[in-house]
């Protein structure tokens, strides 16, 4: 959201907020997410890869959300309708968190090989990311470079926050709390 548009923190009464959730491990920050947009008047449809499945449910968002849980390009009931077309035009923002550095270059490099990515493409809503990955690979020169694309383009980098790692390590690459991203 730009900044004259956006409502004061806290207060998203009124907006879709379309979370999308990839494979890191910070994704069982999501239902956490989920809620606090909810308790600040979003509606908020959560969309996960296949990746992020691996690290929280659908069961649980679904809960949280009190939304159908979208993980499929190729979903028949949803995509009859164009459903990828449909999200991206219902949003208000679309919220990336974790955004891993795999999604990252997916993203910078125009790729739209699953409903996420697809949806990112397709949308003319702000779209957000909240990177989260180990120090090293948010370091590394292809990651720098494919966040300074994305923000070229006018996505807007979420952080990283530093800080101890599910690796063990410190350093930059913590996904920003719920609360901040809120």
């Amino acid at each position: 959201m730009t900044q004259s548009d956006q409502p004061a923190p806290g207060n998203l009464e009124g907006r879709n907020i379309l979370l999308g959730v990839s494979g890191g491990i910070a994704a069982y920050k999501a239902p956490i997410l989920v809620r606090l947009l909810r308790q600040a008047g979003a509606d908020v449809q959560v969309v996960l890869t296949r990746s992020a499945n691996q690290f929280v449910t659908a069961t649980t968002l679904q809960a949280v959300s009190g939304r159908p849980i979208r993980d499929d390009l190729w979903d028949a009931a949803a995509e009859a309708a164009m459903g990828h077309i449909e999200l991206a035009r219902w949003a208000d923002a679309v919220l990336i968190a974790p955004a891993t550095a795999d999604l990252i270059s997916r993203l910078a490099n125009g790729r739209a090989d699953d409903l996420l990515t697809t949806l990112v493409l397709a949308t003319r809503a702000p779209v957000l990311v909240a990177p989260a990955m180990n120090n090293a690979m948010w370091d590394h020169p292809a990651n720098q470079r494919n966040v300074g694309t994305l923000a070229d383009r006018g996505v807007h980098v979420l952080g990283p926050d530093s800080g101890e790692q599910a690796c063990g390590e410190f350093g930059p690459g913590r996904m920003r709390e719920p609360a901040d991203l809120v």
